[in-house]
Parts: structure tokens; C-alpha cells; sequence
């Protein structure tokens, strides 16, 4: 009886077909405790870590060594070169100057800068030829009216206190030492 019935081949099909469906199944199943297990491992790995979250009002981070925040103008320092402006990607700083024909010399009369259009790219920080823009630590500007974010270079040339002696950020220093 070399010949088989054509049940019987078909019965052997259907079983050979069976156990490949449950080795692939076995191999799913695998897989998936794999990946159960490398999301469990994740889990365990942050519970043994410490909250980062600071309660902001109350607590505050103390910004990078090159963070670039608001930007503060020294007056005595302008020559009126306007770089500034032309270096802005947005065209923000607003520079009225006046000719002095007896020194041949340009004077700046008022300076503004809106800190609502400001993107804080730094450029004019980098490219004024006589450093009379820095940036600070202030990164506090949220006002509910757009019109105080208006700075004019009164409110520029007022420096704001260092974030390093913030008696907040002390607390938030000295909690993670």
C-alpha cells in the first residue's frame, strides 16, 4: 500500500498545517512576554528614580550657562550702528536716532524691543560691534496685555536680579545636593 487515499494525504496536510499554526503561535507568544517584559523593565528602572517635577511658582530651575532670555541694552554704549536690526531675523529692534552734524556722529534716542514678536535667536546679542546688548537669566515675561511686552530701552537698560541669588532656586539647589 504505497499509494495513500486522497482522505488520508488531505489528513496530513491539515495536520502538518495545524502544528506550523502553533509554532507560529508559540512564537508570538514568545515575542509578546519579550516585550512585556522590556516595558516591566523600563517600569522598575524609573520607579528607583527621584520626581523631577518643580512646583514652579514656589520653586525654580536655575537656567543654563547659555541660556538667552531678556535682553538688556546699555544705553551709553550704542553708536546707533542699527546692525542689530539688519542681522534680526524678524526686523524686531526699533532704533530712532538723531544726526549730530557738529561730531558727524550718529545718537540714538529711543530703543525698543517687543518681546511678544521676539524669537530669542541671540543674533543681535552676537553681532553688535560695541556689546551694548547682553542676554540675561529672565525668562519670567508672561503678562496677560501683549502691549507690556513692549520694552523700551528704559525698561532694557534695567537689569534683572541674578537668578543665582533667588532665594527659591536655592531651595531647589540645596534639595538636590
Amino acid at each position: 500500500m504505497l499509494w495513500r487515499s486522497k482522505f488520508e494525504i488531505g489528513f496530513i496536510n491539515i495536520m502538518f498545517s495545524t502544528i506550523v499554526k502553533f509554532q507560529d503561535y508559540g512564537q508570538q507568544v514568545v515575542e509578546a512576554a519579550n516585550y512585556i517584559g522590556q516595558g516591566f523593565a523600563v517600569t522598575l528602572d524609573h520607579s528607583n528614580r527621584l520626581p523631577i517635577t518643580v512646583q514652579y511658582p514656589y520653586k525654580k530651575n536655575l537656567p543654563s550657562e547659555r541660556f538667552r532670555g531678556r535682553i538688556h541694552f546699555e544705553f551709553d554704549k550704542c553708536i546707533a550702528c542699527e546692525v542689530r536690526v539688519r542681522v534680526c531675523p524678524i526686523n524686531l529692534p526699533v532704533v530712532d536716532w538723531i544726526f549730530l552734524k557738529d561730531v558727524k556722529k550718529k545718537k540714538v534716542r529711543n530703543y525698543s524691543i517687543d518681546f511678544g514678536v521676539c524669537i530669542f535667536c541671540g543674533n543681535c546679542v552676537e553681532y553688535c560691534p560695541t556689546n551694548c546688548l547682553s542676554m540675561t537669566e529672565e525668562y519670567e515675561l508672561s503678562s496677560y496685555d501683549r502691549h507690556e511686552l513692549n520694552f523700551d530701552q528704559t525698561a532694557l537698560g534695567r537689569l534683572p536680579p541674578s537668578a543665582s541669588q533667588d532665594v527659591s532656586i536655592q531651595l531647589v539647589l540645596d534639595s538636590r545636593n
